[in-house]
């Protein structure tokens, strides 16, 4: 998790030249953004474990298969 005291110190460590903070302050925000991203693709995990479990999952076996033989050649 990113904090506000992550930009503090940032700006602490760059006080004398502001081009630097903003760039820093830019790669948090994107590391953050990138965090909220791999939640969502969590979240899609977790709703077809739950899918599977429940058994509402289908699996098309035929596709499957294909797949798996195209593999192989």
């Amino acid at each position: 998790m990113i904090s506000k005291s992550s930009s503090a110190t940032i700006r602490n460590a760059y006080s004398g030249n502001t081009n630097d903070v903003k760039q820093a302050e830019k790669a948090i925000s994107q590391k953050a953004e990138a965090n909220i991203s791999a939640q969502g693709d969590i979240s899609k995990i977790d709703q077809i474990k739950s899918s599977i479990e429940s058994g509402e999952y289908k699996i098309n076996l035929e596709a499957l298969s294909q797949k798996i033989a195209d593999e192989l050649l």
